[in-house]
């Protein structure tokens, strides 16, 4: 599994002029792909990584230094599935997605590292699986990771 996760200070996510998810004030929006062989584990595994990874600074009385995962202060996550993660455009002009899995494989580990997260305690909103999805954010930062598990 990949990930994209941008730290914002905002993010919401539309289709069809529908606002279906949104999150507001420091948090994580997430873009994640999935391959082939990516399992269950792989999923549960991000999700852990998401939620206890060290991305915001602390307060005054956190000490000198200190920065905080979402886990510590309960900052929310937008998680978007996004197939294009996977697209290789090494060669010619047009990308192949050979290696992004289909949607009846990517689906559910999607919704799984949704539903881990979730277990984790955190807030989640979510984009809508395999919908054309307007993704807006405020890149607070802006600060840009890259996973892979």
């Amino acid at each position: 599994m990949r990930a994209v996760v941008q730290r914002v200070s905002e993010a919401a996510v539309t289709v069809a002029g529908e606002r279906v998810g949104a999150i507001s004030g420091p948090g994580l929006c997430v873009l994640v792909g999935v391959t082939h062989d990516d399992t269950p584990a792989q999923a549960a595994a991000l999700a852990r990584k998401l939620w206890s990874l060290r991305l915001f600074e602390g307060g005054a009385g956190d000490g000198p230094g200190r920065e905080l995962s979402c886990s510590d202060f309960d900052g929310p996550l937008l998680v978007i599935s996004q197939f294009t993660l996977y697209g290789d455009a090494r060669k010619g002009r047009r990308p192949t997605w050979n290696a992004a899995a289909p949607g009846p494989v990517a689906e559910p580990l999607v919704a799984e590292v949704v539903e881990q997260l979730r277990a984790l305690g955190a807030k989640v909103e979510t984009g809508r699986f395999g919908a054309d999805m307007k993704v807006s954010l405020v890149n607070d930062g802006p600060f840009t990771v890259l996973l892979e598990v």
